[in-house]
């Protein structure tokens, strides 16, 4: 994970309501309206061997009306007999009868192990769409919506191995030449998951370019990337300019390397296993009191006083050997008096630094920031006085006081939107070109809630719960000092 910026998400004061006090109850009945279908839409049930709670996530919960984000007034669906059908929803006037615009030309019943079909508006004017046997489609569909003569017009389609349902779709023009990057979902056996449920989730980045050949124009398929993970992520979505991608999900996912990249997969195995030594060996120890920190360096054979240099600065320190580069280096994690601060060579060829704190008292949780190779060492009195100032908050019996006013939190009293049981999601982004992840954010206990299109011309959003809100993030790949945008909040919707 070497260069991998870890970041944290920043709330607007300004969206947030701290003396919201509630909701106020309305009786007054919600608009709803409904309508005969000629034929029904083309739900597929689950199937025996799809028994896992991924699956469920990702196909038993599906959602079959697709609302085109560009023409918000559109909903299209599919239907039993491989049409798609356009409903245009006017809220004053209900809804209008459906009408086909595109047929699929394969006959869905006669695939037994089909997921259902699904669609993705990638622009105003292209659509790509899964018909669940395995096959793409590209459709350049023109302006939808109202338009009595819409029809969709086919110029890519291709079997592209197991089922899969289409998650996200963007197009592309650079160089005047115009690309579709498409992301595609699948939930498949994992032979070597003894462990776990037996399965894991791809998602295949495919990218269909415009290709000029004799002066005849033709889409293919110009690049296929794939990801894996162990669980259906929350969220993923293509950036804008198709440079990178989005996931949030409860575990990470990782770039398959193909077999030409295998040295450079080897290559990060050994970056890990030297990352792993690093913790079992740490670069330097240090101890703290509440004036002073001492750092403990093993210097290596044959260098001398001489070839030390340690620099001071007010919240700076660097240590160098010889010519090499910086042994330690980096900001403390808070001001010291440089002037004071002094090094030393001991009889068993280590180097001992002490840096007088500026402000006496409080403890440092680390040392340099961001550099995790050191380890600290606390002494047995410093572990004795932090136990006894946590004494005040432990009782070995479980209700002291049944009659006090306010009594401990009871766990039962938790409603079950309080039980994280994914503790550990992430959203991660990965560059297109490196297929490494370049930036990360742990949610923790940040709960994601759901994702909706503000913007279609930008990513989706996603909606995460902040102790009782819900916060809207609008993710801006081009903006690196302001990648994730705090846009909306929803008062004690948490």
């Amino acid at each position: 994970m070497a260069g991998v910026a870890h970041c944290s998400l920043k709330a607007k004061r300004l969206l947030l309501d701290p003396k919201f006090e509630g909701y106020k109850l309305s009786l007054e009945p919600l608009a709803c309206y409904q309508l005969g279908l000629d034929a029904a839409v083309a739900e597929v049930k689950l199937h025996d061997d799809q028994y896992t709670l991924d699956h469920m996530r990702a196909f038993g919960m599906y959602n079959y009306l697709h609302l085109d984000s560009w023409y918000q007034d559109n909903v299209y669906y599919v239907d039993q007999f491989g049409r798609v059908m356009n409903l245009s929803v006017t809220l004053d006037t209900a809804l209008q009868k459906p009408r086909e615009v595109f047929r699929l030309p394969t006959d869905l019943t006669a695939y037994d192990n089909r997921l259902c079909a699904s669609m993705h508006f990638s622009s105003s004017t292209w659509v790509t769409l899964s018909d669940g046997t395995g096959r793409l489609y590209l459709i350049k569909s023109g302006k939808r919506g109202s338009s009595v003569s819409e029809k969709w017009e086919i110029v890519f389609n291709e079997e592209l191995g197991s089922p899969f349902i289409v998650v996200h779709s963007v197009s592309l023009v650079k160089s005047n030449a115009h690309s579709v990057a498409v992301l595609l979902l699948r939930v498949e056996k994992d032979e070597l998951d003894t462990k776990g449920s037996g399965f894991h989730t791809t998602l295949e980045w495919v990218t269909i370019a415009e290709i000029s050949k004799e002066g005849n124009h033709r889409y293919e398929i110009f690049k296929r990337r794939v990801l894996q993970g162990r669980s259906v992520p929350h969220y993923a979505a293509i950036e804008p300019s198709g440079d990178g991608l989005m996931i949030v999900s409860y575990k990470p996912f990782k770039f398959v390397k193909d077999e030409d990249d295998k040295l450079e997969e080897n290559d990060d195995e050994n970056d890990d296993a030297k990352a792993s030594d690093e913790k079992k060996d740490p670069l330097y120890c240090w101890q703290q009191t509440e004036d002073d920190v001492t750092i403990t360096v093993q210097v290596p054979e044959g260098i001398t006083k001489d070839d030390i240099k340690v620099c001071f600065s007010p919240d700076k320190m660097c240590v160098t050997l010889k010519d090499q580069p910086p042994l330690m280096e980096g900001k403390l994690y808070a001001s010291v008096d440089h002037e004071s601060c002094t090094w030393i060579i001991r009889e068993n060829k280590s180097l001992e630094i002490s840096l007088i704190k500026k402000n006496e008292g409080p403890r440092w949780p680390e040392l340099i920031i961001g550099d995790t190779r050191g380890e600290f060492i606390m002494d047995p009195s410093q572990c004795s006085e932090i136990a006894e100032s946590l004494m005040h908050l432990t009782s070995e019996v479980l209700n002291p006081n049944p009659e006090k006013e306010k009594p401990p939190c009871n766990a039962q009293e938790l409603e079950e939107c309080d039980a994280f049981l994914e503790d550990n999601a992430s959203l991660c982004r990965f560059d297109g070109d490196t297929l490494k992840v370049t930036h990360v954010i742990n949610l923790g206990s940040n709960q994601y809630l759901f994702s909706v299109v503000v913007d279609p011309k930008e990513m989706p959003c996603f909606c995460l719960r902040h102790d009782v809100d819900a916060l809207i993030w609008q993710p801006h790949a081009d903006e690196p000092e302001n990648m994730w945008e705090h846009i909306g909040t929803f008062n004690a919707l948490g």
